[in-house]
This record gives C-alpha cells, sequence and structure tokens, in this order.
C-alpha cells in the first residue's frame, strides 16, 4: 500500500494539514480496499501549534518520512516568510534528508518557500500563492516560478499555489496513481471538481465588473456539451453574444486562460476518461473528443502529457485493474 506521511510543523495551518488525509484516505480500488495509508506526524513526535487556537498530537514522529512513497508538506503561518535554511525549524534539515531516493516530495500553498529554503526546488519548476509569487522569485532566483498555475508537477517533487490548490494537487496525484475514475469518484465524494479551468489568475483581485456584465460561464457548459464538435472562438462568442475580442478578454478574465487553451484542456481530460474506461480505437477517441483525427489527438496529448495515446491507456487501464487481480 502506498504510504503518504504528512509533517505537520509549528503554527501549521489546519486546513492544509487536513487535505491529503481527506483525499487519499477516501481513495478505494475495485474491491473497497484503501489504496493509500495516511500517517500524520511532527518533527519530535510531540504536539504543534496550530495557525488557529488548539495545538494537534501526531501519532509519528519524523522517522515515518524514511518509509513514506509521498511526504506532504502543509503550510504554516511562519513559511511565507522563510528566507534560507536558517530560518527553517532545527531538525527539518535533516528529516527531509531521510526520504529515500524515489518518494515524492509535495509542499501545499506557502510550504514552497520551505522546500525552496532546503534547496530541493533549485533549477526545478515550482509555484505558490500568487499573493507571495514576486517576493519569492526575488529570494529564490535559482527556482522557475510559475506564478498562473494551480500546481506543478516535476516527477518527484510537486507544488501547490493556494490552500484549495492542494486539493488539486492531491486529486492530480490520484490520477496519475490510479486513474481518473478513482480521482473522480474522490471528488464526487468530497464534492469537490475533479479538476479547476485555468490556473491562479482567476483568484487575483480584479475590478469587481458592472452587475449588467454577462459571463463565459452558460458558453462554457454549452462547449463542454458539445467538445466532439469543431467549435472556433467565432462559435463561442456568437453564443455568449460577444464580439470575439470581447469574449476573449471576459473569458480570459474568469478562467485565466484563453478560450483555444481551454477548449484543448477540455478535450484532453475527456479523451483520458475515454482512453481509461473505454475500448474506443484511437480514432474513435480522436473523434469524440473532437480532436478530428487520431494524429491530431496524437500531437495534443504528448504535448500535454509527454505519451503517446497508446501507452497512456496501457499505463492507466493497467493501473485501474491491478488491485482486482492482487
Amino acid at each position: 500500500m502506498h504510504r503518504v506521511a504528512v509533517l505537520a510543523l509549528d503554527g501549521v495551518i489546519p486546513f492544509e494539514l487536513s487535505i491529503p488525509s481527506r483525499i487519499f484516505a477516501t481513495a478505494r480500488g475495485p474491491a473497497g480496499e484503501p489504496l493509500y495509508e495516511v500517517l500524520t506526524c511532527t518533527l519530535d513526535g510531540g504536539p504543534v501549534r496550530t495557525a488557529a487556537d488548539f495545538s494537534i498530537a501526531a501519532a509519528h514522529d519524523a522517522d515515518a518520512l524514511a518509509t513514506a512513497d509521498t511526504v506532504v508538506l502543509p503550510a504554516a503561518s511562519s513559511h511565507s516568510a522563510v528566507t534560507g535554511p536558517d530560518d527553517l525549524p532545527p531538525g527539518l534539515l535533516e528529516a527531509l534528508s531521510r526520504v529515500r531516493p524515489g518518494a515524492r516530495t509535495v509542499s501545499i500553498c506557502v510550504a514552497t518557500f520551505v522546500l525552496a529554503a532546503a534547496g530541493l526546488l533549485d533549477d526545478r519548476p515550482a509555484t505558490t500563492h500568487w499573493k507571495h509569487a514576486e517576493r519569492f522569485a526575488a529570494t529564490f532566483p535559482r527556482v522557475r516560478m510559475d506564478a498562473g498555475v494551480l500546481f506543478v508537477d516535476d516527477g518527484d517533487v510537486l507544488t501547490s499555489a493556494g490552500a484549495s490548490s492542494g486539493v488539486d494537487l492531491c486529486l492530480h496525484l490520484l490520477r496519475r496513481d490510479h486513474g481518473s475514475e478513482v480521482a473522480n469518484q474522490v471528488a464526487r465524494s468530497c464534492v469537490v471538481p475533479p479538476w479547476r479551468d485555468g490556473g491562479q489568475a482567476q483568484y487575483i483581485e480584479h475590478p469587481v465588473p458592472e452587475p449588467s456584465t454577462a459571463g463565459t460561464a452558460p458558453t462554457r457548459a454549452w462547449a463542454l456539451s458539445r467538445l466532439g464538435e469543431p467549435l472556433q472562438l467565432a462559435d463561442l462568442a456568437r453564443h455568449a453574444g460577444m464580439s470575439r475580442r470581447t469574449f476573449t478578454r471576459r473569458f480570459r478574465d474568469e478562467v485565466g486562460t484563453s478560450p483555444g487553451q481551454w477548449l484543448t484542456r477540455q478535450r484532453i481530460e475527456l479523451a483520458r476518461r475515454l482512453l481509461e474506461t473505454s475500448d474506443l480505437p484511437m480514432d474513435g477517441v480522436a473523434d469524440r473528443a473532437g480532436f478530428g483525427t487520431a494524429a491530431s489527438f496524437r500531437r495534443h496529448l504528448h504535448a500535454a502529457l509527454g505519451v503517446s495515446p497508446h501507452v497512456y491507456r496501457r499505463t492507466f487501464r493497467a493501473t485501474r485493474e491491478e488491485p482486482a487481480r492482487a
């Protein structure tokens, strides 16, 4: 069973601390068996204060990191002030050195500052809460900060943006480990979307639009029901009753990405579900998801995920079926 160790540091924010347990402990295989074991630990096994008006007691100390397949570091209230290793709690660097090769290390929200101060993000891409991204980039110039995304997956080190982006990242890991079906089941159980459109741009403070301003949400819903059709920007703008220029501007303000990028992402997600859950040939998946041809579908999937449709189907269908054979 995949073991997740969640390291709570002094001042940990309760919401971020609860995300890994809520997401991973909910995941079940075909026979209802748990897919993850989640251990919450502190550096010395003793209680730690939270950012709220209570403390928590964990059943494990930092030794749990040495046996974990995934180590999660939730944000603490002081993390955004970290500028280097001297700002880290005593014993943390030694604890992080226990993470075994091949294990994943994950930060939630401003815990990215801690990973950067520990040297784990040097020359890697990462993200953090948009309010702190500019200062992070100035403090840790060796890290390739991307403030526009909800999370960054760099293989064995993953970082998320604001608090709820930790949910997005944990669901992404479920999808990576066990496919969309398991991730979607957990998302439904937690009453959260299995993925969110766009990036952090949609959450950055903007002037409030006039009440009479029409949004693009109805058109997005309309497009989602027609992904197999050759939708163009003009079609979307016409449905919204806007000019193409106005529609594109409002769409980007609301979603954080362009209509074309959003449409491609939705088609990729539909194609992933079809690859995992159906026996459609590649031409059929390409047609159902709106890519037109199998060649176009292959190009788009490889650009988004770095693998071919055949490799993706073989990997995730096998992963999804493995527990049933065990």
